[in-house]
């Protein structure tokens, strides 16, 4: 009877804490929905949406919270879906990913796409860092600017453990530099002289997202988008041994600096103990898809429940930020951001011209 009693106790307890989570989750489910609306109109006006549903989810979320502060009633599912549900998405993209996609492109443009990568998550970190940002925000933009702008962020925030000010900071404000590059890039292509190919890998290596990549390249031609298109997937595709590598780091660090000096060498942990389970799972994911054992019409649904999961979790993260906050760094946000993207431009246009 008394273990009875205490099962059912537990399973009380659980469902209680469900119940608790159940407004926040609602809540940014609203803003999602009004989001992934607004992404539906700029694609039926504009073909591709330049303001993403989750830059969109993000915003409105601080627009509701410097509105309205929410309750405790609602914080816990808003938390919840900041973290957990992001975590959730993270892992659901590994399914997307196949190995074979990336040895198809060439080893050359791998190795100079992979070499731009680690040289920008260099310079734009070093440059937030001088301008006088955290280290988890300079860690963010670099991911921003180098890999893939605001899912990079999102992927990376978890592992991390930045902060809902820190993750809002980074996506405004290179949301906003993502679009100006989009409507802006083109111009180059007399300007620089620039090939179908040359502009199509031009336009990869920079431009953040793959929507925004198309929206660049569908004026200069089929050629330029198929390129632009194979070397900004390429690109996605360093996002997983970064996350991977950040999250071996911190946990290895974290050990460090708990464990004291006399046991800094201490035996080395099991890489299942340092990474995160998402990541665990999003490797699996990737490797079942790489070995063909992810059937081909389970990955849309897999793709779109982690890009609506990831604007859930956005629009949390907007309801949790105080633009007070934003404020106090958005200057410097937006140096370290501008600066960042326009060395990548500068070294891309230098890159392109080896591919004829």
């Amino acid at each position: 009877m008394p273990e009875q009693e205490q099962d059912r106790g537990q399973k009380q307890g659980a469902l209680k804490r469900i119940f608790l989570l159940i407004p926040g989750i609602l809540l940014c489910g609203v803003v999602t929905v009004v989001s992934l609306g607004i992404q539906a109109v700029e694609e039926r006006v504009f073909d591709h949406p330049y303001i993403e549903a989750l830059v969109v989810a993000i915003l409105l979320g601080m627009a509701v919270r410097t509105l309205w502060e929410p309750a405790a009633r609602w914080r816990s599912g808003i938390a919840f879906s900041a973290k957990q549900l992001l975590e959730v998405a993270v892992m659901l993209l590994g399914a997307s990913i196949s190995f074979a996609a990336i040895l198809a492109s060439g080893w050359l443009l791998i190795g100079a796409i992979a070499v731009t990568v680690v040289i920008m998550l260099a310079v734009s970190y070093g440059l937030s860092r001088m301008l006088g940002l955290k280290t988890k925000l300079a860690i963010l933009i670099a991911c921003g600017n180098s890999i893939c702008g605001n899912s990079a962020i999102a992927a990376v925030a978890p592992v991390i453990e930045a902060d809902g000010d820190d993750i809002a900071s980074s996506i405004s404000f290179t949301a906003i530099l993502g679009v100006l590059m989009v409507l802006g890039l083109p111009l180059l292509i007399p300007l620089l002289k620039l090939t179908a190919t040359q502009y199509g890998i031009l336009a990869g290596l920079t431009v953040y997202a793959v929507p925004q990549v198309l929206a660049a390249t569908v004026p200069a031609g089929i050629v330029s988008t198929q390129i632009g298109t194979l070397v900004k997937l390429v690109r996605v595709l360093m996002l997983g041994p970064i996350v991977v590598a950040l999250s071996l780091l911190v946990a290895r660090r974290r050990k460090t600096g708990t464990a004291g000096e006399g046991s800094a060498k201490a035996a080395a942990i099991s890489p299942f103990k340092l990474v995160p389970w998402f990541i665990i799972g999003f490797l699996v994911l990737a490797a079942l898809r790489s070995f063909q054992l992810v059937p081909d019409i389970a990955i849309a649904p897999v793709t779109k429940t982690a890009a609506i999961l990831t604007v859930v979790s956005m629009a949390a993260l907007g309801l949790g930020v105080d633009v007070r906050v934003l404020s106090t760094v958005g200057g410097r946000v937006t140096a370290a951001v501008t600066l960042s993207l326009m060395l990548l431009l500068g070294l891309s246009i230098g890159l392109v011209h080896f591919f004829k």
